[in-house]
C-alpha cells in the first residue's frame, strides 16, 4: 500500500478508524440488549471475548480494503461490487474462523469494508465524499436484491415485502442517511448519546427479525424517551435489561455507531 500512503499520507486513516470503532463499540457499556463488559445481551452464543477475537481476525482486512478501491479508482462505480465481494466474503470468513461460524461483524464488515474501499477511491475522504461514494457504489443494490422477487425468501427480502424495511443495504445505498441525520444532532457527545440517537430513528432490523415491528418501535420510543427526559448509567442498565427480557438485540444501530465513528473522524 506504499502507493497510496505516499499520495494520501495527509489524510483521515479510515481503516485505522473502523478498527478503532469496533473496539470502542465493544467496550461500550452497558449497551441495551448488545454484548457489552458487563453481560451478553440478547445472545447466548457470543460474549465479550469472542467479540475481541473477531475484532482481531476482520481488521487487518480493512487497509486492504482501502488498497482495493485505491487500486480500481479509475473503473466505474457501478462495477467495484463485484470488485470488493470476494474480499468482504474473504473477510467474513476469517470472522467465523475466529469466532467458530458465529455471526459477530458481519453487518460491520459490510458497511466498514465500504468506507475503507471508499476512501481508496476518493481524493480526500472526508465524511461527504465517503457517504457520496459509498452511495455511488451501492446504486440500485436493493432494487437488485430486496425489490426483485428472486423467490429466495431471505429475511432481507421478507422484512421489505411486509414493512418496507431496507436494512443495511438501502443504509449503505442512501450514503448512511441514518448516521449523517443522526451526526447532525449528536455534535460531539458521548458514544451513549450517539447510540441513543441512532436507537431512535434507526430502522433497525435486527429488532424485527427478532421482535417484529412492535419490538423496533418499542426500542425506538424507549430510547425517545430517555433522550427526552435525561438518562444515567442506571437508565441504560434498566433499559439494558428490558431488551434482555424482550430478547432484543439492535445490531444494526450497533453497526451504525461504528459507522459514526468513523464519519465523525473525517471531518
Amino acid at each position: 500500500m506504499t502507493g497510496f500512503l505516499a499520495t494520501e499520507s495527509c489524510a483521515p486513516d479510515v481503516a485505522g478508524l473502523a478498527e478503532e470503532a469496533l473496539w470502542l463499540e465493544l467496550a461500550l457499556t452497558p449497551k441495551p440488549g448488545l454484548v457489552d463488559r458487563l453481560n451478553n445481551g440478547s445472545h447466548r452464543d457470543m460474549d465479550h471475548a469472542m467479540f475481541a477475537r473477531s475484532i482481531i481476525a476482520i481488521a487487518p482486512w480493512f487497509p486492504r480494503f482501502t488498497e482495493l478501491g485505491y487500486e480500481h479508482a479509475d473503473k466505474p462505480a457501478e462495477q467495484q461490487l463485484r470488485l470488493i465481494r470476494p474480499m468482504g466474503i474473504a473477510c467474513e470468513q476469517a470472522m467465523y474462523a475466529a469466532t467458530g461460524g458465529v455471526n459477530t461483524h458481519k453487518g460491520g464488515i459490510f458497511a466498514l469494508g465500504l468506507l475503507c474501499f471508499a476512501a481508496g477511491r476518493v481524493s480526500y475522504p472526508n465524511a461527504r465524499r465517503l457517504c457520496t461514494e459509498v452511495s455511488r457504489l451501492c446504486q440500485g443494490l436493493v432494487a437488485r436484491e430486496l425489490a426483485s422477487g428472486s423467490g429466495l425468501a431471505t429475511a432481507g427480502e421478507r422484512q421489505y415485502q411486509q414493512f418496507g424495511l431496507t436494512g443495511a443495504r438501502g443504509e449503505a445505498e442512501s450514503g448512511f442517511a441514518t448516521v449523517r441525520q443522526v451526526l447532525a444532532c449528536w455534535q460531539g457527545g458521548t458514544l451513549h448519546e450517539l447510540l441513543l440517537h441512532l436507537l431512535a430513528v434507526n430502522q433497525d432490523t435486527n429488532l424485527v427479525a427478532r421482535g417484529g415491528m412492535e419490538g423496533l418501535r418499542y426500542v425506538q420510543g424507549y430510547a425517545r424517551q430517555l433522550l427526552a427526559q435525561g438518562w444515567d448509567r442506571q437508565a441504560l442498565s434498566e433499559m439494558d435489561q428490558a431488551l434482555i427480557a424482550r430478547n432484543l438485540s439492535p445490531g444494526g444501530s450497533a453497526d451504525l455507531l461504528s459507522v459514526g465513528w468513523v464519519l465523525a473522524g473525517c471531518g
